[in-house]
């Protein structure tokens, strides 16, 4: 008898994570197809914070998209953002079919927990890109607000030596954590027990896309750091 006989619906696991990857194509796709029919433009949202954080970067405050390098790699930050954004309304699904489910019909489920939580967990850990991309991460502004948009450039560029050390050991790490789970075919601890792999995983691909949105931003504080230094000597 399966562990799992007598709890109702319970999702596959290749059927969670098959859905995962597809879901955000298709939204992306018909929010494409619904701009182009409106002919508007698609503006992202931003929380009051991560406005008041983006007003202090003199990239964003300058609209300096630096070269072709780095609008490959701002492209993937911010499709990477949009994709695991949509990934929020399968938590919502998922927790409306629980309160349903229990509630009404008395059958509490035994995945939905789970899966909303590695879900979040997940798109946590992918959207650290689309975060730096928008000046969205926490900034210790002691020293930085008082310095002009030239030294906080110079600022940017000087501090950017911990974040890549930070990202580099976090890649690094990950990617420790995702063959260990690969190799003993890690899976969760609940009676859903799905596979623990493809978390480390995202860990992993977080890491990598942290990196390459540090790497474009600190090309972009080098030549507009440069560029303002031209400007001043004119």
């Amino acid at each position: 008898m399966s562990d799992l006989e007598g709890f109702g619906f319970v999702m596959p696991h290749w059927a969670y994570w098959g859905w995962l990857a597809v879901m955000p194509l298709i939204m992306m796709a018909l929010d494409r197809r619904a701009s182009k029919k409106k002919e508007a433009k698609v503006e992202s949202s931003h929380s009051n914070f991560a406005e008041v954080q983006a007003e202090e970067d003199p990239i964003i405050l300058h609209h300096f998209e630096g070269n072709k390098v780095t609008r490959v790699i701002d492209w993937i930050s911010e499709n990477s953002g949009i994709f695991v954004s949509f990934w929020t309304i399968n938590a919502v699904c998922f927790y409306f079919f629980e309160v349903v489910m229990r509630y009404l019909f008395n059958m509490p489920t035994i995945w939905v927990h789970e899966a909303s939580f590695l879900l979040l967990g997940m798109q946590y850990l992918l959207a650290g890109g689309f975060a730096l991309l928008h000046g969205s991460h926490v900034r210790v502004d002691v020293v930085y607000n008082y310095l002009p948009e030239r030294g906080r450039v110079g600022m940017d560029i000087f501090t950017s030596m911990f974040f890549f050390i930070f990202a580099l050991a976090l890649m690094g790490t990950s990617w420790t954590y995702f063959e260990y789970s690969m190799q003993l075919g890690e899976t969760t601890v609940e009676t859903w027990g799905i596979q623990h792999w493809p978390v480390k995983g995202m860990m992993f691909l977080g890491s990598v896309l942290l990196l390459l949105a540090g790497i474009s931003k600190l090309m972009k504080d080098i030549m507009l750091f440069v560029r303002m230094g031209q400007e001043k000597s004119e």
